[in-house]
């Protein structure tokens, strides 16, 4: 698997960059993108890929470990783990989602944006290819 086009990092962003890998792993395996057996890049691939020290993938990665997304086997690279047969169902992945909409709808009240125009961004957002 190509690392440059594994996970997307914001330096930005007040969220740890260890999270955000940990996060986008998350999803992209409830989605079905990596499924049981997959290979994901290494530590060092992806810190290279990334720009960020070999220790923040290395504990996103254990911590994927740990919670069974990922399997560690020795002297080889790390896979997404057997459970992981395909997409996980809509509902299970609606509640990966709600906390990111939680947080959004949070900022929109402080803003105080009218509803219309929230939702009209979200889904002009929506409409736009991915990166």
């Amino acid at each position: 698997m190509d690392p440059t086009h594994f996970v997307h990092i914001n330096t930005g962003s007040p969220e740890p960059i260890y999270r955000q890998l940990i996060e986008q792993v998350r999803r992209r395996v409830a989605a079905g993108q990596l499924k049981a057996g997959d290979e994901i890049p290494s530590v060092r691939e992806l810190a290279q890929a990334l720009a960020v020290h070999p220790m923040t993938v290395s504990k996103a990665y254990s911590m994927l470990e740990a919670d069974g997304v990922l399997e560690r086997r020795r002297g080889l690279s790390m896979v997404v783990a057997a459970q992981h047969q395909g997409a996980q169902p809509t509902a299970d992945r609606v509640e990966l989602l709600r906390p990111t909409l939680e947080q959004a709808a949070a900022e929109a009240r402080q803003l105080q944006l009218p509803k219309a125009q929230a939702l009209g961004l979200f889904k002009d957002i929506l409409d736009q290819d991915a990166p």
